[in-house]
């Protein structure tokens, strides 16, 4: 889902940056107010975890690359806004050091994994594992589901920001100046293709990671990796 440079026009990437923007800084200052001291290793495992995983590209149709990210597992762990600068940190490591995914475009692959990814991930988890115990087959499942629907979703956001460019950057004569194919080739090319193996390969290790914790270290999927803020004295 690394959209690289020259695809998406200024009037699709600025936007992106500001939006971007302000939710770096109230991500920021969430983590800072709300992750406790033992969940700081956690964190830095899981960056390093989605990075290695997000290097194992698949060249798709559509322009675009097909991979599992490893955001849904953090957001489950440590919920959607460590997610957020997680797995910003490591597109934009990716992008400025490895060349996977534009510079340009950084704030739109970052709106697309680490934050609708995320977003949707956690939320369609806390529907299905409610209050249930850490190690309930409820939580695996919940996981799995929210992995699964949150790449999809974000390859589908990806396909949208792709398609759009025909209809809002082009030549006098109608010529797309980036992307050139609309919204009913990119949108399936990268939804279906994430839909068919994407999606089962990020549920199936968000799962299994899953499922490892809540043999090995249970509290963290009760939710205590993640302190509750501090309240201000006063």
């Amino acid at each position: 889902m690394h959209i690289p440079d020259g695809t998406l026009s200024p009037q699709t990437y600025l936007p992106a940056w500001a939006v971007m923007a302000p939710l770096w800084v109230v991500a920021g200052r969430r983590l800072k107010r709300a992750l406790s001291a033992r969940a700081v290793p956690l964190l830095a495992i899981g960056a390093a975890f989605s990075f290695v995983i997000m290097m194992f590209n698949v060249p798709i149709p559509g322009g675009s690359t097909g991979h599992a990210t490893g955001g849904a597992l953090i957001a489950v762990l440590l919920g959607p806004w460590a997610a957020v600068v997680a797995m910003s940190v490591v597109l934009a490591v990716q992008a400025l050091l490895f060349g996977d995914g534009g510079i340009t475009t950084l704030a739109a692959n970052c709106l697309n994994m680490a934050v609708i990814l995320p977003f949707v991930s956690y939320g369609l988890y806390r529907l299905i594992a409610g209050r249930s115990p850490a190690a309930s087959v409820r939580r695996l499942v919940g996981a799995g589901v929210g992995a699964y629907f949150g790449l999809v979703v974000a390859a589908a956001t990806t396909g949208v920001m792709f398609g759009l460019q025909p209809l809002i950057a082009h030549t006098a004569d109608g010529r797309p100046l980036y992307f050139q194919y609309g919204l009913k080739v990119a949108v399936p090319a990268m939804a279906l293709e994430h839909m068919v193996v994407f999606g089962f390969v990020e549920a199936a290790v968000t799962v299994g990671a899953l499922a490892y914790l809540a043999r090995t270290e249970p509290s963290l999927i009760a939710g205590t990796g993640v302190a509750a803020p501090k309240e201000k004295t006063k």
